[in-house]
């Protein structure tokens, strides 16, 4: 068990989030470390950013995590830097539509497993006669071999891959840990580039943030994330988001100590920045934290589940 007095010091020690946004090129094949080979799909975009990064690990027998989108090019920019090799397993992180459909077609040409996170559910269920915005976004065909839980390893030739359950972006989402390099393929739960999106009801920001302690807990010199580059501090960036998400509900409540009861008056205000094409993202993500403060008897709801369109006020 933690010490609290040391989680709170190094809570403070935590410094703003500073993004990595360069830029990665889809299609080619990057030789990333001994293990570890990466190519980018071509699916860039406002919440992908350059495109899904599927990673090839090992050499001989190997196993593509995240083969990406239903994207024929990629499947076979995929399969030709595997060429001569024996796929063996096709390892999912979470069942959005940007990671897991490709698996399908991956399987098909090769044969292997389809194996990791369980099919896609959301975080909980819906409220009355609310509509999950989500429901597009989601791989619903998505058909594992073997579902892993916290702990279960896949292995191969000088490699092996171990599930650490980080729901909280999905309800479904995997971390994988490659021990033999002392990192840790992400998916969508850290990123260098941005703050994931945490929106209900497919996400949870209760349970999005007992993952970010979860990994607080372990020691990894690298995470290799779905989109974007390394996060190559993961225990500094990992105090970041907790400090990011701390001054977000800061954000939040000040809002509503100015007067805003509604989810759509306080974005424009908390997100100054961000374009208008996005504020329906950061809409959801504002109900994840409201949904805590709700649970947490901070902020009252008008109705018995908050939603979009609830109206709330300081309790």
């Amino acid at each position: 068990m933690s010490n609290g007095n040391q989680d709170d010091r190094r809570d403070e020690a935590a410094e703003p989030l500073a993004f990595d946004r360069e830029a990665l090129a889809a299609g080619a094949v990057v030789q990333l470390s001994p293990l570890v080979r990466r190519i980018v799909a071509g699916n860039g975009g406002p919440m992908t950013f350059t495109g899904t990064c599927s990673y090839i690990v090992g050499r001989g027998k190997v196993a593509i995590i995240d083969p990406g989108p239903d994207d024929p090019a990629h499947v076979a920019n995929l399969l030709a830097a595997v060429a001569g090799e024996s796929v063996e397993q096709i390892v999912i992180t979470h069942t959005h539509r940007d990671h897991s459909p490709a698996s399908r077609a991956v399987k098909a040409a090769t044969g292997a497993a389809i194996v990791g996170c369980s099919p896609h559910r959301p975080a909980r269920e819906l409220a009355l006669g609310e509509i999950n915005p989500l429901d597009a976004a989601a791989d619903k065909d998505y058909a594992p071999d073997l579902v892993m839980g916290d702990g279960d390893a896949v292995t191969g030739q000088g490699w092996s891959l171990r599930a650490v359950e980080t729901p909280g972006h999905t309800a479904n989402h995997l971390a994988f840990a490659l021990d033999e390099e002392e990192t840790l393929f992400s998916g969508d739960h850290v990123m260098a580039w941005s703050t994931s999106i945490v929106a209900p009801p497919d996400g949870s920001m209760v349970a999005y943030m007992a993952s970010i302690e979860k990994l607080r807990g372990q020691e990894h010199r690298l995470y290799w994330p779905g989109h974007g580059g390394p996060v190559r501090e993961p225990q500094r960036f990992l105090r970041g988001l907790v400090q990011h998400r701390r001054l977000r509900e800061a954000a939040i409540l000040n809002r509503l100590r100015a007067g805003d009861e509604t989810i759509s008056a306080m974005v424009p205000m908390i997100y100054l920045e961000l374009a208008p094409a996005l504020h329906g993202a950061a809409s959801l993500s504002v109900l994840a934290q409201l949904e805590d403060l709700v649970a947490r008897g901070i902020v009252l709801c008008d109705e018995a589940l908050p939603a979009l369109a609830s109206r709330y006020r300081l309790a």
